[in-house]
């Protein structure tokens, strides 16, 4: 009977530490403006707190606020959720290669980015390249303010693809007949969803996955194919005179997105970076999440929840189960 009391005290108390070590395990997570990032952010924090029993924090930021806050190391920001490269490679070569305060997650999914035009504009108006875009036909048809170009939504402020896309416009030769704007997504999805119905005409960037292709009928515009001797791009996180120096007239290579965290969490939640070397999701897990949340309205924490319900050998997967 003693030795009994004494293995059950034993097990208690393992699993009271268990338990303690478990409920250590916290982590804050970058959440930049982009759909598909805020809601691989609400997953990563879901797992952690449904799954691992820990916390989990969203804090915005957009990718050099993210990246400078994982390199220090202090848990202001452990992880970036939606890492693409090449597109942020200037952040990786830095705090990767370099620092090397940072690892990337091996595990990638496919991304594909383009332009795009609503399905209608471009079946009325023949735009099916992105050289279309420079007829003045076309230009005058996006023209919303009246000052004679048309528009064109290249990314968000902070965005490395909005730099990318404003060189683009430039070397496409699109310039005298299009402006392109920067400004949050949420302003380019309502400004698709107002074009479509007032059949305007409207361009914008677009990738895949996003929930703009459950939203809207849209197209992406054929590019010249990716040459990589005519795509030179230097960002602003690289030198003031990026733009001068850059040359991109060629569609961008398929992209590889995955996640980031910072190497000072091994110290501090190593179950959350067991779960992070292991985390995965394919392009249509992305689309289809964001879609519940920017098309559906619904909140990225229910969506996430119910991702992990109706996924449980995924997910445990993930968590080495």
């Amino acid at each position: 009977m003693k030795k009994a009391i004494i293995n059950i005290a034993c097990a208690s108390a393992l699993s009271l530490a268990s338990a303690q070590a478990l409920s250590s395990e916290k982590v804050n997570i970058g959440a930049p403006s982009w759909t598909g990032a805020q809601a691989i952010a609400a997953l990563l924090q879901a797992v952690v707190v449904e799954r691992i029993g820990g916390e989990a924090n969203l804090v915005p930021g957009n990718n050099a606020t993210i990246f400078q806050a994982m390199d220090q190391g202090k848990g202001d920001i452990d992880v970036h959720p939606d890492v693409w490269l090449p597109n942020q490679q200037s952040f990786t070569n830095k705090y990767v290669d370099g620092n090397k305060s940072v690892t990337l997650g091996s595990n990638a999914y496919e991304g594909n980015q383009g332009f795009c035009v609503s399905e209608q504009f471009g079946s009325a108006n023949n735009v099916t390249d992105i050289a279309d875009l420079g007829r003045p036909d076309v230009a005058s048809k996006m023209d919303s303010d009246g000052n004679g170009k048309g528009e064109m939504w290249i990314g968000a402020p902070g965005w490395a693809s909005a730099n990318v896309n404003e060189v683009k416009t430039r070397d496409y030769g699109l310039l005298p007949f299009i402006d392109p704007i920067r400004a949050e997504e949420s302003v380019k999805t309502a400004r698709v969803k107002d074009s479509i119905a007032k059949q305007e005409g409207y361009a914008f960037y677009c990738y895949k996955p996003h929930a703009i292709w459950y939203m809207f009928d849209v197209r992406m515009l054929t590019e010249p194919k990716f040459d990589v001797a005519k795509y030179t791009m230097v960002q602003p996180s690289d030198s003031p005179d990026w733009y001068t120096d850059s040359k991109v007239a060629t569609k961008d290579a398929l992209k590889q997105v995955q996640i980031a965290w910072s190497n000072s969490l091994e110290g501090r939640s190593p179950a959350i970076v067991e779960f992070f070397e292991r985390f995965s999701l394919t392009a249509d897990d992305v689309s289809g999440f964001a879609y519940e949340v920017s098309g559906k309205g619904r909140k990225p924490a229910d969506v996430a929840s119910e991702w992990i319900a109706n996924n449980p050998e995924r997910v445990d997967a993930w968590l080495g189960l």
